[in-house]
């Protein structure tokens, strides 16, 4: 039997994310899920790609919704109240452009110091909208393109015993920063074949499978580039016709609910295999 065992949510794009017991799943996903960005004076969106200290940047959202805490080392944390609605900057998240709420010159200055580049902090508006692609379609929020990223706790560990024989180090499954971790599927990447499922009230439908890009190499306790594990492993039996490696599967939200830990994970339909 698959059941989730681990729910997590990122409240700004790109920063670390927080292990919830259980949450509303909204059409953008996981609820409060990549709600906050921050981007570039050009509007284009900030990343671990560029930045790795992003991941040791915690966000905390109050219940609901109406202050936002960040924390980083050597800073001083910040206390906001978060602006739903007001300024509007134009932003970027890859060819998607849209709107974001912009926070304010005290969010601005804060990531600006931490990421040691100009930078704003804006949210997602009330009146946003945004056509996520995929073979089910949905909406996400600030996410690279979909509302859930689901992975399984036996690709991860099929992973590891990859990098294990090849002389490396295991990788947590943080470094993927799913929002759905699944454990009892015994085949390795069975997400990959997953099309509908269920878990509590809440529905999804596959979108594709996710290719990876270099953040996977950032450890997300200290904020630096580890490398190379796990993407030289990954591209030694993961690579797709395309270039880039894959691991976990992102999904639409086709029914929104809500979700625990320990809720059962029922597939209404597989691909071939």
């Amino acid at each position: 039997m698959a059941r989730i065992v681990d729910l997590v949510h990122y409240p700004v794009k790109g920063c670390a994310g927080k292990s919830l017991p259980a949450a509303d799943v909204t059409p953008a996903g996981l609820a409060h899920d990549r709600t906050f960005m921050a981007v570039a004076p050009d509007g284009r969106f900030r990343s671990q790609r560029q930045s790795p200290v992003m991941a040791v940047i915690k966000p905390e959202l109050s219940a609901d919704g109406g202050r936002l805490r960040l924390t980083a080392p050597g800073v001083e944390d910040l206390d906001l109240a978060v602006a739903f609605d007001g300024r509007r900057l134009v932003v970027q998240v890859f060819a998607w452009e849209g709107k974001g709420v912009d926070q304010g010159d005290e969010a601005a200055d804060w990531f600006s110091t931490v990421l040691g580049q100009e930078s704003r902090l804006v949210r997602v508006p009330p009146d946003h909208t945004r056509v996520a692609s995929g073979e089910t379609p949905g909406t996400a929020g600030f996410a690279d393109g979909h509302a859930i990223l689901v992975a399984s706790e036996s690709s991860l560990d099929s992973l590891n015993e990859r990098i294990a024989a090849a002389g490396g180090e295991a990788v947590p499954m943080d470094r993927f920063r799913p929002n759905l971790i699944v454990r009892g599927w015994a085949e390795p990447h069975a997400e990959d074949r997953v099309r509908a499922m269920r878990a509590g009230t809440a529905e999804f439908g596959y979108a594709r499978v996710c290719t990876r890009c270099t953040v996977p190499m950032v450890d997300q306790e200290t904020g630096r580039k580890a490398g190379p594990e796990p993407i030289r492993s990954l591209a030694r039996y993961r690579r797709s016709a395309e270039g880039p490696v894959e691991f976990g599967m992102k999904a639409a939200v086709t029914r929104p609910g809500q979700v625990a830990v320990g809720d059962e994970v029922i597939v209404h339909s597989w691909a071939a295999g």
